[in-house]
Order: C-alpha cells, then sequence, then structure tokens
C-alpha cells in the first residue's frame, strides 16, 4: 500500500509532532507499506518540515514525488501523487 500524508495539521499539530500518526506510519513501513510525505511546502519550509520529523522518529520513504509503485500502476508519472490512502487534516 502507497500511503501519502500532509504535513502540516496532520503529522504537525500546533507546532507539536502528531506522535501517535507517526508511530502508526512507521509500523506500516515496518509491514512493507510505502509513506509519501504529500505537502506544499517547498525549499526551506520542506526542509524544516523534513528536518522535524527526522527528530520526532519519522523518515518518509518518498517527498512529494510518486513511489515507482504508482508510476507503474498509472504507466505515467504524473504530477499528483499517487497512494493508496491519503492522510490530510483537510480530508
Amino acid at each position: 500500500m502507497i500511503i501519502a500524508v500532509d504535513f502540516d495539521g496532520t503529522l504537525q499539530i500546533n507546532k507539536e509532532p502528531n506522535i501517535r500518526l507517526i508511530k502508526q506510519l512507521r509500523t506500516a513501513q515496518k509491514q512493507g507499506n510505502i509513506v509519501i510525505l504529500w505537502t506544499c511546502r517547498e525549499g526551506k519550509s520542506l526542509q524544516e518540515a523534513v528536518t522535524f520529523l527526522k527528530r520526532n522518529g519519522f523518515t518518509p520513504n518518498y517527498i512529494n514525488c510518486n513511489a515507482p509503485q504508482g508510476i507503474k500502476i498509472m504507466g505515467h508519472d504524473s504530477r499528483k501523487v499517487y497512494a493508496d490512502l491519503y492522510i490530510d487534516d483537510k480530508g
């Protein structure tokens, strides 16, 4: 399974890590699932988010891009990130 997860309001809430979700995503990765950090952040702001996640014990498999499995399913590398599950505070 490919899981795309947002950062602001989802992995980070009020500047604090969402520990419960981070633990669930680590478990999902250990079970062979792929986790994509799916955020509108870019540049320095994106790097700050990645650093925040690493400090809190989580490293996504991919950042704002499709996993090779998603590209294979779609038949091309779409601008829209392909996932089986999207986790977002706006959803």
